[in-house]
């Protein structure tokens, strides 16, 4: 089984990280940088059921669906991420936040791919991912913190 983590450290305080990675009209900010897929539908409640829209490509329509397992603001959210609606393939998105003295320390985990093609979507994904948490998240976490220090 493959899977990838990603872990960044930002300097802004949990509950400002919290709210840039799972308020509606934060994550579709971010999620775009890196060719991720903006959300339709989502919110962090549990048994929520959305959409990430990306570029269609062959071979894939270009959605994802999903649906929150679980959640324990501002320290973890829990979705599940199916790549084809028809597929039975269904993998495991988990975000670990985590106060630290210089800020907060999130963590982004993907579980559950399988096989080969698994192993190529793995690796494909955790590069968008990193994408996203070095070039999009920042960008969008300093411009909600100075918002909200106005």
């Amino acid at each position: 089984m493959s899977a990838y983590t990603v872990v960044r450290n930002y300097p802004y305080p949990i509950d400002e990280v919290w709210e840039v990675m799972t308020a509606p009209e934060q994550v579709a900010k971010w999620t775009t940088t890196g060719r991720g897929g903006r959300p339709e539908g989502f919110a962090a409640a549990l048994g929520t059921e959305f959409r990430l829209i990306g570029k269609p490509v062959m071979g894939w329509a270009g959605i994802v669906y999903c649906t929150v397992l679980a959640v324990d603001a501002p320290h973890m959210l829990h979705y599940s991420w199916k790549g084809d609606k028809a597929t039975d393939d269904v993998t495991d998105v988990v975000y670990r936040l985590e106060s630290t003295p210089s800020g907060t320390r999130f963590t982004w985990e993907h579980t559950g791919f399988t096989g080969i093609g698994g192993l190529a979507m793995s690796a494909l994904l955790g590069h968008v991912r990193r994408t996203m948490m070095d070039e999009g998240v920042p960008e969008v976490l300093a411009d909600y913190h100075a918002s909200r220090s106005a």
